[in-house]
């Protein structure tokens, strides 16, 4: 084992590309360290920019993956006392972290008992008779998954995609030739979206939601797993209804009917046969969760407090048992890294860097109206996402700053961080590899680049114009508007 790492660290060492990579991050905290601090900063506000900024650019050209950029991250924070260890490691004690490492254990019984493959089995033999129901089919599947699913590659890629794509491969229709159009493309197309609209939607849909709650909690704003799904319940449903269709317009299937699709689904679910004990437990527990999700604010239980009672239950039950738990690699991965974005946020918070660079860049916005400063702060925020290679990324830069800029501009607290909430995950469309899906989906072949583009780019107005007017008046209608 030992003489392996030796040889994989030797070989990172002795590539220029790798080493440019690594070098590229520490040159620019350097420079950046030893830069004046603006005179309306404090050092150590400086300081923690500086380490943050360095840490996110590591983050996005990935000399190593996201976990140990983040602990690099770590150590500089430390090793700067620019924080104590303490302080550098208290993201990790947050409850909201917690949250999302239960749902990647929650997300895991859905995997194991198959009942995810259920659930998309079923939708596919009602609507899998065209090739447009079909795509209707692979959206409302990732919609009944999303709530326990914060993975968005699991839900993406573990589940839906290989059903998709055995459905097209059954039509002849096969990535990296001519006859990806068939059907490939489309559908491909609409399980990227799909994901991207739900995994906004719901709190526990995408792994930095729960850090928008931290986030926004940190100015003031409660928002619960309730108010968040309620609020994007409507808006949501719509981009859904609408986004097969358009799609459809713009990178249309050459083949419209699919009745052998119904024909696999009905197949699977034979295979699969009757509904298994641990199926059902799965589904009562997913079912009690949402339950109590919505409610729990109202029994003084926390989001958190309801997903560790599930997994307990599961674990109780034997459909989760503690070796999976342990080896759930993408749980404690995401753990490590968004312990260290939640450390980092609060403290940028903390040490002025927020309200900074808000009174900075709000200076952009001001004399506007109201509903102007909503539409003009969203849209720019919605496409500075094409500079970054995850959402997460993006929340923890931009999201703080935004929703200051949003409430001086006098818009409504709570209406502001959820609007930019929903379009955090949303804005992912725009490029390939703007989440954790996107690399996958486009690295399967089906979708050449100039068409994964200009889909994001034309459907990006399509999604903002329906949650700036019809998710706004939703909303509003809510109160979350004031």
């Amino acid at each position: 084992m030992s003489t392996s790492n030796s040889a994989d660290n030797r070989s990172i060492l002795t590539q220029p590309s790798l080493l440019l990579r690594y070098c590229f991050p520490l040159l620019f905290g350097v420079i950046l360290w030893n830069l004046p601090a603006p005179e309306a900063m404090d050092i150590r506000g400086w300081q923690m920019m500086t380490i943050f900024l360095s840490t996110l650019l590591g983050v996005m050209v990935m000399p190593l993956p996201m976990s140990a950029v983040t602990f690099f991250g770590m150590a500089a924070l430390g090793l700067t006392q620019t924080l104590t260890l303490k302080q550098a490691l208290s993201g990790y004690s947050e409850p909201i972290t917690w949250l999302i490492v239960l749902a990647f254990f929650i997300s895991n019984g859905f995997i194991k008992t198959g009942l995810g493959l259920r659930i998309a089995f079923c939708f596919m033999r009602l609507l899998g008779k065209r090739t447009i129901t079909l795509g209707y089919g692979v959206a409302l599947t990732d919609a009944v998954l999303a709530p326990a699913m914060p993975s968005q590659t699991a839900r993406a890629g573990a589940v839906v995609y290989p059903i998709m794509r055995s459905i097209a491969e059954v039509y002849d229709s096969y990535p990296g030739n001519p006859s990806a159009r068939r059907m490939g493309t489309f559908l491909t197309l609409v399980v990227f979206h799909a994901n991207a609209i739900t995994s906004g939607m719901f709190l526990t849909a995408m792994a930095g939601n729960p850090l928008v709650i931290k986030l926004a909690g940190d100015q003031g704003i409660d928002i619960t797993w309730a108010s968040w799904a309620i609020g994007a319940i409507v808006p949501g449903l719509i981009c859904l209804a609408v986004m097969p269709v358009l799609l459809y317009r713009i990178s249309p299937p050459q083949l419209r009917e699919t009745p052998k699709a119904v024909e696999m689904a009905t197949e699977k679910l034979h295979e699969l046969g009757r509904f298994k004990r641990d199926e059902w437990i799965m589904a009562g527990t997913f079912a009690g969760l949402l339950v109590f999700w919505v409610t729990g604010r109202y029994l003084g239980l926390s989001a958190a407090l309801v997903a560790l009672c599930g997994v307990c239950l599961l674990l109780v039950s034997g459909v989760l048992n503690w070796d999976e738990i342990k080896g759930n690699k993408g749980a404690w991965d995401t753990m490590i890294w968004f312990g260290a974005f939640v450390t980092m946020a609060h403290y940028l918070s903390e040490f002025g860097v927020v309200t900074y660079v808000s009174s900075s860049i709000g200076l952009w916005f001001e004399g506007l109206p109201v509903w102007l400063s909503l539409i003009s702060i969203s849209v720019v925020y919605y496409f500075a996402h094409y500079f970054f290679a995850a959402t997460t990324a993006q929340i923890s830069a931009m999201y703080a700053s935004f929703l200051i800029i949003m409430i001086s501009a006098g818009i409504h607290p709570t209406g502001a961080a959820l609007t930019l909430a929903y379009l955090s995950s949303n804005c992912a469309v725009v490029t390939h590899y703007g989440n954790g899906p996107s690399p996958i989906l486009f690295g399967a072949g089906y979708v050449p680049l100039t068409t994964w583009w200009k889909a994001g780019f034309l459907m990006s107005f399509v999604y903002l114009t329906i949650w700036l007017t019809a998710g706004t008046a939703w909303m509003e209608w809510l109160g979350y508007f004031g």
